[in-house]
């Protein structure tokens, strides 16, 4: 289906990055390194087109890896390269705290997916939750900690459902290194992607 999209539409990179990410999964589930490389030299094509949306897709795709993947550390790296990307200025990684940007919000133009929208109502809210499962899996909580803070700056914070969820994983971030860094997740207790919400988290109203 994402072929056809982006034979569709070439001119929209977000199809390309979601070709790139199911060519990736596909690769790295069957082990086949050609599909692998393919879909990895893709997702970098999709990132040169169209940063703020793929870099930030992914990275969501890399953060299923072992914390000692390269590929884990640099999906890691984008999540951080997105946000100065939508901000148009390099992020202080030791203090990431996003309240002078908020002013910048937008419906238009690509840094638009930065921000909540009709289609992904959270958007903002989950790219933080993602962001910063990465970070804890990576074993930095404590910064972890304050990107997950981030998300309480979103406009429509109040009526996201996952508050509780986020709650819990800056109140556990420091325990939680342990538990997402374990080799059989579940569900409830996993880093964004292996969730119930993984797609729910920006996309539920």
């Amino acid at each position: 289906y994402f072929q056809e999209a982006v034979r569709l539409d070439p001119s929209d990179a977000r199809y390309l990055g979601f070709l790139a990410d199911s060519i990736l999964l596909e690769g790295n589930l069957h082990k086949d390194d050609r599909l692998t490389q393919e879909g990895y030299l893709l997702l970098h094509n999709a990132i040169k087109a169209w940063p703020e949306f793929n870099l930030f897709s992914g990275g969501f795709v890399m953060s299923r890896l072992p914390s000692d993947a390269p590929w884990f550390r640099e999906g890691l790296e984008w999540q951080w390269r997105n946000i100065d990307e939508c901000n148009g200025e390099k992020i202080d990684r030791a203090n990431p705290d996003l309240s002078k940007y908020m002013a910048r919000e937008t419906k238009e133009g690509n840094k638009r997916v930065c921000w909540n929208s009709w289609i992904a109502p959270h958007n903002f809210e989950g790219f933080f939750l993602n962001m910063g499962d990465m970070l804890v899996k990576a074993g930095n909580w404590r910064t972890a900690q304050k990107i997950y803070a981030n998300a309480k700056l979103s406009h429509e914070y109040g009526t996201w459902k996952y508050q509780s969820v986020l709650e819990d994983r800056i109140r556990q971030a420091q325990s939680n290194v342990a538990v997402f860094n374990e080799k059989k997740e579940t569900p409830k207790a996993g880093i964004m992607l292996n969730s119930e919400f993984a797609c729910m988290a920006c996309h539920r109203q």
